[in-house]
């Protein structure tokens, strides 16, 4: 953990929340020795931990949210560069309403307040995820309801899932972490006092608060190409979910040709109309399209439809797709089109460096791509994954 502030177990009382710094947990071999409810005064439970606040003001100080971001059925995720947290909701087995769950009750009361302009109501959100090592926990940052740019029927989702032959419903919520470093012991005190806008709060916490604005937390990514394991499957499910992809195709690469399009719908729902290009006429391109700019306010909106051309190869994921293959998608590209490389395996790094430092508009969807897109769209097993293939192949 080099570079990173690390507080000891005997810290925690006193210790301020740094963002992306550990906290650590005790020597004991159960919960115990979790850091959280010595750091913040919460329980040891997983998902949400309210702190009841002691006057009649606010029902709730603040919430804190934990995530180990390994279940694979409820994808929990931080895009880091948007600031965007994407977390799912504590109702994650058949048996009960979307409701009875306290954190989904928390979900639903949250965002009313959001959508009615109750922001006042609202606690701040403490985000910590697992590390991985023992009880050890990261403070992620502090988030708050809703996007600056998130449709307000889509921040707050529920979403069917089923199991065993039963279904049920959970919550998919929509926070942004905001742009503050470090939240001061002095504050979190002010909060448990039932004190919210103090001079300790922070001033993208007040903004919010007071007139709506969302800070995000915004980290750009450091280089402008992605490595090899940046691009491939990054847990044994993922990896599962791409050699599924793989395999069901290998021995058909016309039939990945859709498969890929399908993907690229799936991942961006303003992507408009596709082709497969048949053989004799497709050159060099395996699938062309559209890809809608503008409001989605019905027919009085305006909107641009730009081209896309979509190359797709079903390769090894162990075999790189080189300067030769990307080369042919650039070359074919049309006068204000952009080119959608899709492939199993992950593009070589002279070919990922050439298209990004040329400034040439390639996006690529590479094998850990592929799977990450079909887990988030509820898409986790090896039997739904084929059957959604199969169903985008024409017979």
């Amino acid at each position: 953990m080099t570079g990173t502030k690390v507080y000891a177990h005997d810290e925690l009382q006193d210790a301020d929340l740094v963002v992306d710094a550990v906290y650590k947990g005790g020597d004991a071999p159960n919960y115990s020795a979790a850091p959280l409810p010595g750091l913040l005064g919460v329980g040891t439970g997983k998902g949400f931990r309210p702190k009841n606040c002691p006057t009649g003001s606010h029902e709730r100080s603040y919430v804190v949210l934990f995530t180990t971001f390994a279940d694979p059925d409820w994808p929990d995720h931080l895009d880091a560069e948007s600031g965007i947290f994407t977390y799912y909701g504590d109702n994650k087995e058949p048996g009960a309403t979307i409701h009875e769950k306290g954190g989904n009750e928390i979900l639903r009361d949250v965002f009313d307040n959001l959508h009615s302009g109750k922001r006042q109501a609202i606690p701040p959100f403490f985000v910590f995820s697992s590390t991985g090592e023992g009880y050890n926990r990261k403070f992620m940052g502090l988030a708050v309801p809703g996007t600056r740019i998130e449709n307000r029927s889509e921040d707050l989702v529920a979403v069917w899932k089923h199991r065993g032959g039963d279904r049920f419903q959970n919550y998919r919520a929509t926070f942004t972490i905001l742009d503050v470093e470090r939240i001061s012991r002095a504050w979190i005190s002010d909060l448990q006092e039932g004190n919210f806008s103090t001079v300790n709060a922070p001033n993208a916490w007040k903004k919010w608060r007071q007139i709506g604005t969302y800070i995000p937390l915004q980290a750009e990514r450091t280089k402008d190409h992605r490595g090899r394991d940046e691009q491939m499957p990054s847990s044994v499910q993922q990896e599962t979910i791409l050699e599924t992809v793989y395999l069901l195709f290998k021995d058909r690469p016309t039939d990945f040709e859709y498969a890929a399009a399908a993907l690229f719908e799936l991942m961006d729902s303003n992507v408009g109309s596709y082709e497969v290009t048949k053989r004799t006429r497709d050159g060099g391109r395996d699938a062309t399209g559209t890809y809608i700019v503008g409001p989605d306010i019905g027919s009085e909106g305006d909107s641009l439809a730009v081209e896309f051309a979509l190359e797709a190869k079903c390769y090894s994921p162990t075999s790189s797709v080189g300067v030769r293959e990307t080369s042919r998608l650039i070359s074919r590209l049309r006068h204000r089109q952009f080119g959608v490389l899709v492939t199993t395996s992950y593009v070589h790094e002279q070919a990922y460096k050439e298209i990004k430092q040329d400034g040439h508009p390639v996006l690529i969807l590479s094998g850990g791509d592929i799977a990450k897109i079909l887990i988030k769209n509820g898409l986790s097993t090896e039997d739904e994954v084929r059957d959604w293939l199969d169903q985008r192949v024409p017979t």
